[in-house]
């Protein structure tokens, strides 16, 4: 079993550890690190955790295979460096970290280290996501047309003023960067060429969908839990009255623990010393998206994706 280090104890902190520990034969969190110890005791003896007073005992730790990172984004950037340099394996959560040019470093340092590095997006394991990917490969959505996503929350408004994820510098692409880059991240996943449209928010009701427009049927992921997928294929034949779609094919998935997924492939992926299934060359790739959009919206110009 991976032992790991929880570096981070807010609300996604407390939901990666709650999602594993005493659950998973792959991976327990054995010791915590964060800012506000007295905010996080009670927390970390229910779980069974060492709480100690700063990272570099983290990294100091022999016991820990591995950190598991739900820090401010502008702090992964050192974070992972520091990590790989004490041969510590990484999950940190998405973005890597807030442009380009600092995720190459990061990157480059867990290369030479010889380290897993693994970014959190969660969503690639869930079987909605999954099940398209596989029809795509299939051939059975034909060629990609186009992809139209939104992810709302309504979680702005609960957010102090003072806590790190109102702070601009920690946002550059505002909700993009909370919650769009998943959307992101599916449009880099699902590629060819094709148009996409994003639309994100933190400031309204709670919402996903994603739906993939192919040549042969269209995809759509809907819900917050990403629960439904449909399918709907093109017509195979010219209408003679009303123009009517073919019978829909709709799945369900609930109950599905992303977390507990993205975790799990990080253990085995350490075990199995084997890279994580999610590419640290289409998590660069989509930092690059990431950097020209947030370009794009300072300077109200269209800015092309270096790279």
């Amino acid at each position: 079993m991976i032992r790991a280090a929880i570096v981070g104890l807010g609300r996604w902190g407390r939901s990666l550890v709650a999602s594993v520990q005493g659950k998973s034969k792959d991976l327990r969190f054995v010791l915590a690190h964060t800012r506000t110890r007295a905010t996080a005791e009670g927390f970390c003896r229910g779980q069974g955790l060492a709480l100690v007073d700063s990272y570099e005992q983290v990294l100091a730790d022999p016991n820990v295979d591995a950190v598991v990172l739900a820090t401010p984004h502008s702090l992964h950037e050192s974070q992972i460096i520091a990590a790989a340099a004490a041969g510590k394996h990484i999950h940190v959560e998405k973005p890597i970290t807030l442009d380009r040019s600092g995720a190459d470093r990061a990157a480059e340092a867990t290369r030479k280290a010889g380290v897993v590095l693994a970014v959190g997006y969660c969503r690639r394991f869930h079987p909605s996501v999954v099940e398209v990917r596989r029809r795509l490969a299939e051939g059975r959505l034909g060629a990609v047309i186009s992809m139209v996503a939104q992810h709302t929350t309504s979680t702005g408004q609960f957010i102090a003023p003072d806590n790190w994820r109102a702070a601009p510098e920690e946002a550059p692409g505002g909700a993009l960067t909370a919650v769009g880059v998943h959307a992101l991240d599916h449009m880099i996943e699902f590629d060819g060429g094709a148009t996409g449209l994003i639309f994100c928010s933190v400031a309204t009701a709670t919402s996903f969908s994603f739906t993939l427009y192919g040549s042969k049927g269209l995809a759509e992921i809907s819900r917050p839990n990403l629960q439904t997928l449909r399918f709907v294929p093109t017509s195979q034949q010219a209408p003679t009255g009303p123009v009517t779609a073919p019978p829909d094919e709709i799945s369900e998935h609930p109950g599905f623990d992303m977390l507990n997924a993205e975790l799990t492939e990080f253990a085995r992926a350490i075990r199995e010393r084997r890279p994580y299934p999610v590419p640290i060359d289409e998590v660069l790739h989509g930092m690059s998206v990431f950097d020209a959009i947030v370009q794009a919206a300072r300077s109200n110009e269209i800015v092309a994706v270096a790279g």
